[in-house]
């Protein structure tokens, strides 16, 4: 662990902390999930006062490579999965995405139940206002870190093997794809938004209530423009990226 501070350098001391510390986590000094030194030990460890050493910390904090845990220190953080969102025309799953990132994509079932279509899904689908649609709740995880709370809805006709089928640690448009010849080619209407962690979704992806995430409503079509299926999607913004 290099704890060399430059000092002819013109970079700000929180800047050659930030950066010291930076690099550390990225070459796995201090792995996911560990937590770092406290301020004042950092701050002994670096030769500056605990200021800087505090700005260094709030500034990582804010790049998504540390998170503080109330009583308990400063932890590091996943790395952020990128994710293509050129959704009119390209999409990429997430299984995608965590193996273009060198990660391994993972799958848990929450739940999967017949649900009536709200106004929204209605449309989108071309059905009655209250019709079944087949919810299908799954947490996300790229290395064992959860990123992702996916609810994707499905018309009941064609679909139906959706309740019965294996879908831990798989892709479910690859899944689907299998079983259907189908596959998610393009999305509209995509809005991304800003949501708060309800206590269900703040439990499932292990963060606090009232997280700020990411809040994806798609819908997507198939290689003939047919309506696939419809996902409304929270993803922990410290732990993914789009790239749009």
């Amino acid at each position: 662990m290099d704890t060399h501070l430059d000092g002819g350098s013109s970079a700000p001391l929180y800047q050659q902390v930030l950066d010291l510390l930076k690099s550390d986590i990225e070459q796995g000094t201090y792995p996911v999930d560990s937590q770092i030194p406290t301020e004042l030990e950092l701050s002994k460890m670096y030769g500056v006062g605990r200021v800087t050493v505090r700005r260094a910390i709030e500034e990582l904090v804010g790049e998504g490579y540390l998170t503080k845990r109330q009583g308990r220190g400063t932890f590091v953080t996943a790395t952020k999965i990128i994710r293509k969102v050129h959704q009119k025309d390209d999409v990429q799953s997430f299984t995608q995405a965590c193996a273009e990132n060198g990660m391994k994509a993972g799958a848990r079932v929450v739940a999967r139940k017949t649900v009536a279509a709200d106004r929204d899904l209605a449309s989108f689908f071309g059905l009655d206002e209250g019709s079944d649609l087949i919810l299908v709740s799954r947490v996300r995880t790229a290395d064992g870190v959860p990123v992702l709370f996916e609810n994707n809805y499905y018309p009941v006709d064609g679909f139906e093997f959706l309740k019965d089928i294996g879908l831990s640690n798989c892709s479910i448009f690859e899944a689907v794809g299998e079983r259907t010849g189908r596959y998610p080619c393009s999305s509209d209407p995509c809005r991304l938004e800003i949501a708060r962690a309800g206590i269900d979704t703040a439990r499932e992806l292990k963060v606090p209530v009232g997280e700020p995430l990411f809040f994806m409503n798609a819908g997507f079509l198939d290689s003939n423009g047919e309506r696939f299926c419809y996902g409304r999607q929270y993803y922990v913004g410290s732990r993914y990226s789009f790239d749009i």
